[in-house]
């Protein structure tokens, strides 16, 4: 596989901004856009089908049609363009380019405290980087690419 597409789908930090929610080109927001489409104008039914069917679910259609909306606008063109849309504290972007590393366990500092991230993501963090130290980025990127990130 190629490796400057593995690059503009994993982050420096290792995770697959192919398959965030705010990546404007990923599973998530094109998947969105065409379950918005395929609901069409659901909204009339929706609301019949609290009655015809006896089902209060369909109250909250509005809802779940405002989720889907926000996951079709994805606007992020992932981590190697700019600044992480999630993660607000995040430094590996930044730490990445000075270093001139692609991934942050090619650094001599890996692992290091200078992410930004929450206890949480640090440790996935460091989990997905000795994982690619291990095996490789291009097997890091087989064994996940098809995988959900949440």
């Amino acid at each position: 596989m190629d490796y400057e597409f593995i690059k503009s789908r994993l982050a420096p930090c290792g995770l697959h901004c192919g398959k965030c929610f705010a990546f404007s080109e990923g599973d998530i927001s094109q998947l969105s856009k065409e379950l918005r489409c395929s609901f069409g104008n659901f909204d009339i039914y929706a609301e019949r089908f609290v009655n015809i069917m006896s089902e209060p679910l369909f109250l909250k259609y509005p809802d779940f049609k405002e989720m889907l909306e926000f996951f079709s606008k994805g606007k992020c063109k992932g981590c190697r363009k700019e600044k992480c849309a999630i993660f607000k504290n995040c430094k590996v972007k930044e730490c990445s380019e000075n270093k001139t590393v692609d991934f942050c366990f090619e650094c001599s500092d890996f692992p290091c405290e200078n992410t930004g991230f929450d206890e949480n993501l640090q440790k996935r963090w460091k989990e997905i980087n000795t994982k690619m130290k291990e095996n490789g980025v291009e097997s890091y990127y087989n064994e996940i690419k098809d995988k959900p990130r949440y």
